[in-house]
């Protein structure tokens, strides 16, 4: 079995419009999601509640 990557362990179905949206070809994840997942990744993600300045 394939490891599963960090955002996909919240243990809860993600509901298209409501966790993420689709730009393009590009899933984009919301705030709520992000909230329900309880960390910021460190990846600079669009709609991060926690707004981490990433390093350059």
């Amino acid at each position: 079995m394939p490891e599963l990557p960090d955002w996909a362990l919240t243990g809860e179905p993600t509901i298209e419009g409501e966790d993420y949206y689709y730009d393009g070809p590009y899933m984009v994840f919301t705030e709520k999601y992000h909230l329900k997942r309880g960390y910021c990744c460190g990846s600079g993600c669009r709609h991060c509640p926690w707004k981490v300045e990433q390093p350059k």
